[in-house]
C-alpha cells in the first residue's frame, strides 16, 4: 500500500495514540503498560496505533503480539525505513479519536502525562496542548548546540518555533485535520506545528533518560534534521548569500583601487602570486557557497516535484 492508512475500528474512540517505533522492541512492552495505565485514568474509548518504521530488531513481532490480545491496538508496519517524520504522519492520518495524542515509544515522552494535556484540551479549550521538556540531564553539547539551532531558526524564520517543544502533543480534529492539509515531502514537523497558529498550551515536564535501547539520533542526523528546518522555513540564506557576493564585489573593488594607488603613488608593483592565490580561493569560496546553499533548496524543489509518497506500507492491521 502507498501513503495509504484507512482502519476500520467500529465506533470511533475518544483519543488516539499514535506512537512511531524504530527498533524499539525493548521499550514496547514497559511502554504500552505505562499507556494503558493513562488511558485507564481517562475512562473514555481509545485506540493505540503504533508506526513500525521499517525496525531490524523484532518491533513488528511485539506489536502484532499486542494486537492479538487487545482489540484496541493497531499497527502499521513500512517497507523499509522512511524516518520518522513518514512514520509520524502515517500514523496521524489513520487517527480516528476526537483527540489525538503523538509520542515516542521510549517513555521520554511520559504518557501520565496525558490526562493533564486532556484536561488542559478540554477544560480551556485549546485546540493543542504540548508538553514540553527542560533540558536539565542533556549532554552539554547537545543542549547547547539545540539552543543555538533554536535561535538560529527564529532569526532566520517567522514562524516562532519554542525550544523544548517537540513531537509530545495532543491535538483536537480541527488541529489534525489542518496539519494533515499540509503535503509537502521535506516535513519538518516542529515548524509546521506553529506555523498553523490555533490555540495552543505548554506543559513543562523534566526529561528523562530512555527506558531502553539507544536514542537513533546521532550528532549527524540532528545536524542535518535542523538543515531541513531552516530550508523549510526560512529564504533568508539565500539573501545572505547575495549579501555575501555584494560585500566580495566591493570589497574587490576597494582591492583593486588601493593596488592602483600603490603603483601610482610609490611606484611598487604588487606581489603578485601570494596576493593572486588568496584572492582565488576567497572568492572561490564564497562562490562554492553560494553554489551550495542555492544546491539545497533546488534539491529540495527536486523532491517535491517528484511526488513520491511518504512512505509504503508492507503490512497493517
Amino acid at each position: 500500500m502507498v501513503n495509504t492508512v484507512t482502519q476500520s475500528t467500529g465506533e470511533n474512540p475518544f483519543i488516539t495514540l499514535v506512537v512511531p517505533c524504530f527498533n524499539e522492541e525493548a521499550a514496547l512492552p514497559l511502554f504500552y503498560e505505562e499507556a494503558i495505565k493513562a488511558l485507564m485514568l481517562i475512562n473514555k474509548q481509545y485506540e493505540l496505533i503504533f508506526v513500525d518504521d521499517g525496525s531490524k530488531d523484532n518491533t513488528l513481532t511485539v506489536l502484532r503480539g499486542f494486537a492479538d490480545q487487545d482489540s484496541r491496538v493497531h499497527y502499521i508496519s513500512f517497507s523499509r525505513n522512511f524516518g520518522k517524520e513518514a512514520a509520524m504522519l502515517a500514523g496521524l492520518k489513520s487517527s480516528q479519536g476526537e483527540y489525538t495524542v503523538l509520542l515516542d515509544a521510549d517513555l521520554q515522552h511520559q504518557p501520565a502525562l496525558i490526562p493533564q494535556m486532556l484536561e488542559e484540551a478540554i477544560n480551556n479549550e485549546f485546540d493543542c496542548v504540548v508538553a514540553r521538556r527542560t533540558r536539565k540531564g542533556d549532554a552539554r553539547l547537545r543542549s547547547f548546540f539545540a539552543k543555538r539551532f533554536y535561535r538560529l531558526l527564529s532569526k532566520f524564520s517567522d514562524t516562532e518555533i519554542t525550544d523544548g517543544a517537540g513531537d509530545f502533543r495532543l491535538m483536537n480534529k480541527n488541529y489534525l485535520g489542518s496539519l494533515l492539509q499540509l503535503g509537502e515531502r521535506n516535513r519538518f514537523s516542529k515548524g509546521l506545528y506553529p506555523w498553523l497558529g490555533f490555540k495552543t498550551k505548554f506543559i513543562e515536564y523534566e526529561n528523562t533518560p530512555r527506558i531502553a535501547g539507544r536514542s537513533k539520533w546521532s550528532f549527524g542526523k540532528l545536524f542535518f534534521y535542523s538543515l531541513d528546518g531552516i530550508m523549510a522555513f526560512s529564504t533568508r540564506l539565500l539573501s545572505f548569500a547575495s549579501l555575501i557576493g555584494v560585500i566580495s564585489f566591493f570589497s574587490s573593488v576597494v582591492l583593486l583601487i588601493l593596488f592602483i594607488l600603490r603603483k601610482l603613488i610609490f611606484g611598487v608593483d604588487v606581489d603578485g602570486w601570494t596576493t593572486l592565490v588568496c584572492l582565488i580561493v576567497f572568492f572561490g569560496g564564497i562562490i562554492l557557497l553560494a553554489i551550495g546553499i542555492l544546491g539545497q533548496y533546488i534539491a529540495r524543489i527536486y523532491t517535491e516535484v517528484k511526488q513520491r509518497p511518504h512512505f509504503i506500507i508492507r503490512e497493517m492491521r
